[in-house]
């Protein structure tokens, strides 16, 4: 089984040092391909060393993380970036997934919180540390009255399936625990989900998190 590629873009050395050392640790599922100490850096990088994700700071000089995320991304849009920042504030938590970010997790995360985020990120799940997907559970409950108030149901080319489907994707589920949750075969909640993206027109989970959120009424569950 090959090992993931991860590129390490943050400004403080001694943080880099100190997530090197525990990436080194899992030498055996992950490699560490690289680090860079700004924006710009992380950019070229990611091109010349092709990482399967990057662990992305958001205040880095010159080029912040935002925007290196974007440029990454447009021409590498299979990247997974995973947001490693000391920013849990509401703008910069929807900065980074409006840029395509896939995951946001806290500096202060535990070790072993880090390699689960890095090796979803790399198969293409979303995920975001207690804290910042609480927030984004307040996000959708404050908007569950102003779905109630509209007469018209969001999505409605959707089916009531992939409406539920939708919703635990928005609260952060990955396919598996979604299959397990409705008693579905992974191919089947694959199949929502892609089905889900053409029917919203776009390209990730990330985005899809964002019109759920946009559009209210995606709650956490009881």
């Amino acid at each position: 089984m090959s090992r993931i590629r991860v590129l390490i873009a943050d400004d403080h050395p001694v943080f880099r040092y100190g997530l090197r050392a525990l990436l080194l640790a899992e030498a055996t599922m992950i490699e560490v391909v690289g680090e860079a100490a700004t924006g710009t850096e992380a950019v070229s990088l990611t091109f010349e060393c092709v990482p399967d994700v990057v662990l992305m700071d958001l205040n880095m000089p010159g080029l912040n993380g935002i925007e290196a995320t974007r440029q990454i991304l447009a021409k590498s849009p299979h990247t997974g970036i995973l947001v490693l920042t000391m920013f849990e504030d509401d703008e910069s938590v929807l900065a980074a997934m409006k840029a395509g970010a896939r995951g946001y997790l806290l500096k202060g995360a535990e070790g072993d919180e880090a390699i689960r985020a890095i090796t979803a990120v790399s198969k293409g799940e979303a995920i975001f540390s207690p804290s910042i997907a609480s927030r984004l559970f307040g996000y959708f409950d404050s908007t569950k009255q102003k779905l109630f108030s509209r007469s018209v149901e969001p999505f409605p080319d959707l089916t009531p399936r992939e409406r539920e489907v939708l919703t635990l994707i928005a609260q952060g589920y990955t396919n598996s625990t979604i299959a397990e949750r409705f008693v579905l075969s992974p191919k089947t909640v694959r199949n929502h989900v892609s089905s889900i993206f053409s029917k919203l027109q776009v390209a990730s989970r990330a985005e899809a998190i964002i019109m759920a959120r946009d559009a209210g009424g995606f709650k956490k569950s009881p």
